[in-house]
């Protein structure tokens, strides 16, 4: 399945410049000294979740899968690398050919991990596999780190959807990786066009104030819209009195008014306000929507309010304060001659709690009797009988072909699953340790 199938309209361009130089003055020396071809395994972990967070939700898998796939040294970039110096010509050479022919397995999109996972294991030449290190951990530090907060805040709005609305919070482009992250962490829609283009993400948005400010009074704006939108539309009530223009709402659009919308203000006493005010008019199934730089415990602390609704920007394009999930890439074992040489365990030691563990790991989730995780587990060499089905790294690429795409509903769908079959505590929004401990089973490669 390519994304073709999937109804994706837009095409990947090539990522091979999405990188550092150091890969490719890396891949040079291998190259001139002969160990570029040696079998290799890297891993994508963290040795922590962001401060006081209690899991972290693997997020942009499917677009690593992209990425992988449209990782291409075509003759422009060829040229810049040599207009640039940054290589030498039989690395150019060897480049213009570059197709990644190994494997990667990983943790599914949408799956919840732990400090110590191994949430992606790339395994080929050392060649081939070094060059992917920096556009896999950016795009899995971004998504994951988006994916988290949008699930933290799905957990504090108790069912009520949540609209993503960050694209003039962050860079264009990443706007739609962090509108697509949004929705597999339980957002339900997205403001972003290019997102709904791209992904297939429910759109939605009716107008802003300065639709309001245009007109000659709020009337004029809100009978405009109602004539064109209709009267389910969503009309913005607080550009001058709330009260007053939830009256004059109502009265454009009768009883039948789709929503307002509040974005300013003490959220909680105009949302009570506004409801009473509604439902005395008659308009008791107008439907209320709150905005205005919301997180997870705003958006808690409005849990007894008569909100429907919740639009998040800032705090959740930027991961709730947390923009990175601080992952690495980190080679845990490699052979030590040609292709059926037997790989060994590498590491690095270190000070300053940078070091790792060696090996090609597995992991998974031990469950308690009642069916709820209680430890991550991570090894190396044989998988227990009892954990056998219980592994958490599935096939996403097998020789260089993309085995694993899904729909970015199936990623979605897994994420509340997943974090439903974590203990009551990975959702309390006060900070914590990771709620689940991390086990480590190690033997030889």
């Amino acid at each position: 399945m390519n994304a073709a199938d999937l109804g994706l309209p837009v095409a990947v361009p090539s990522t091979a410049l999405f990188t550092d130089r150091y890969e490719l003055t890396m891949l040079q020396a291998a190259l001139r000294a002969g160990t570029a071809d040696r079998r290799s395994v890297f891993e994508v972990f963290t040795r922590r979740l962001p401060e006081g967070r209690r899991y972290g939700v693997v997020g942009g898998t499917g677009r690593v899968l992209d990425a992988i796939e449209n990782f291409r040294f075509d003759a422009d970039v060829l040229a810049f690398l040599a207009e640039q110096g940054i290589v030498d010509e039989p690395t150019r050479a060897w480049l213009a050919d570059y197709r990644f022919r190994g494997d990667v397995w990983g943790y599914p999109e949408g799956e919840v991990y732990f400090p110590g996972s191994p949430i992606m294991r790339v395994e080929g030449t050392f060649a081939e596999a070094v060059l992917l290190e920096t556009v896999i951990l950016s795009i899995l530090n971004h998504d994951s780190a988006v994916a988290a907060a949008a699930s933290r805040m799905s957990v504090a709005a108790g069912g009520r959807p949540l609209i993503e609305m960050g694209a003039r919070r962050t860079h264009e482009l990443a706007a739609v990786a962090a509108a697509r992250a949004a929705y597999v962490g339980g957002f339900a829609t997205t403001s972003d066009l290019a997102a709904g283009f791209r992904y297939n993400i429910p759109t939605v948005g009716t107008s802003a104030h300065a639709f309001t400010l245009l007109h000659d009074s709020e009337r004029d704006a809100f009978t405009a819209q109602v004539d064109s939108l209709g009267s389910g539309t969503t009309l913005l009530v607080d550009t001058f009195d709330v009260t007053e223009a939830v009256r004059m709402a109502v009265d454009i659009a009768g009883p039948g008014l789709g929503a307002v919308r509040i974005d300013s203000g003490d959220l909680l006493l105009l949302a009570h306000r506004v409801r009473q005010q509604l439902d005395d008019l008659g308009a008791v199934k107008t439907k209320i929507v709150v905005t205005s730089d919301l997180d997870e415990y705003a958006i808690a602390s409005l849990a007894a309010a008569p909100v429907d609704a919740y639009g998040v920007g800032t705090q959740l394009v930027t991961g709730s304060g947390h923009p990175t999930c601080s992952m690495v890439y980190k080679l845990v074992a490699r052979a030590d001659g040609g292709a059926d040489a037997p790989l060994r365990p590498v590491a690095k030691k270190s000070m300053g709690g940078k070091t790792s563990i060696g090996g090609r790991k597995w992991a998974a989730r031990r469950l308690d009797a009642s069916g709820i995780a209680e430890a991550e587990v991570v090894g190396t060499g044989p998988v227990p009988d009892t954990l056998a089905d219980r592994q958490l790294l599935v096939e996403l690429v097998r020789g260089g072909e993309v085995v694993a795409r899904e729909p970015l509903d199936a990623a979605r769908d897994r994420h509340a699953a997943a974090r439903a079959g974590l203990p009551m505590s990975a959702t309390q929004l006060s900070r914590g340790e990771a709620v689940l401990p991390t086990e480590y089973l190690t033997h030889d490669v």
